[in-house]
């Protein structure tokens, strides 16, 4: 059975929290030291989850009835992607990934920026992202991808020159 995508909505709050948490205590390391992932993850809170469902655009995937991962936009910023641990590896970040840039080709952007950590620097480069400066100060890693434009004439290829 696929991911159904659904944007979030206030009563996923907890679910989603419960997700980004898990998420980094048990997919960041060992590309960070468990306690480097055990101070992420005290940084967060419930109350920062309703934040991000006010101020972003959060997408979750489902399966069945189970919330399988979560992520965020803001125009044409990626503000988050996470997989709980019991699905990592199974498509579920790679549809998200690919409902949002679908979702920003159809509104007219032509790039998204993000910012991954370090765990999750070569999913995104696996799938067309560029590096597009030095690590931050706080460990992310500058990441761009240029999204290729839809044809609004139904063309499906060819070649040009």
């Amino acid at each position: 059975m696929g991911a159904v995508y659904r944007r979030a909505m206030r009563k996923d709050a907890d679910r989603l929290y419960d997700i980004r948490r898990r998420s980094i205590l048990g997919l960041a390391p060992p590309t960070m030291t468990v306690a480097e992932a055990q101070a992420w993850a005290a940084k967060l809170t419930p109350s920062g989850m309703e934040r991000k469902l006010r101020e972003l655009e959060v997408w979750l995937a489902e399966l069945g009835s189970t919330v399988a991962g979560w992520g965020a936009i803001r125009a044409d910023c990626l503000e988050g992607l996470y997989t709980a641990p019991e699905f990592a590896g199974q498509g579920v970040g790679a549809g998200l990934l690919e409902t949002f840039e679908r979702l920003m080709r159809e509104r007219g952007i032509r790039a998204v920026r993000a910012e991954a950590s370090s765990n999750a620097r070569e999913f995104y480069l696996g799938r067309g992202y560029r590096a597009t400066g030095p690590q931050t100060p706080k460990g992310a890693w500058p990441i761009a991808k240029e999204l290729a434009s839809c044809s609004s004439n139904g063309a499906r290829g060819g070649s040009s020159g």
